[in-house]
């Protein structure tokens, strides 16, 4: 991604959007990824803070790393028990 010229998430489309100086466009979909990785309101929770804050630590979460790994160990979910 050393030829990246912007990141940015786009409320109309729901997706972050990568361009770069070849004029390509990467488009990840945000409510697919949560679809598929998030369990629980934290984990989606976490996810949308990325998109908002730090599309590109987004970005760099979803295309190279794993991002079930990563939920895991930055949420915590503790159920209300009675």
């Amino acid at each position: 991604m050393d030829r990246l010229i912007s990141c940015e998430f786009n409320m109309d489309t729901a997706c972050v959007e990568l361009k770069f100086f070849d004029d390509s466009m990467i488009a990840i979909d945000t409510i697919a990824v949560e679809n598929e990785v998030a369990d629980n309101m934290y984990q989606q929770s976490e996810l949308d803070y990325l998109i908002y804050n730090d599309p590109l630590a987004y970005v760099e979460l979803i295309l190279s790393g794993d991002p079930e790994i990563y939920l895991k160990t930055v949420t915590e979910y503790k159920a209300l028990d009675s």
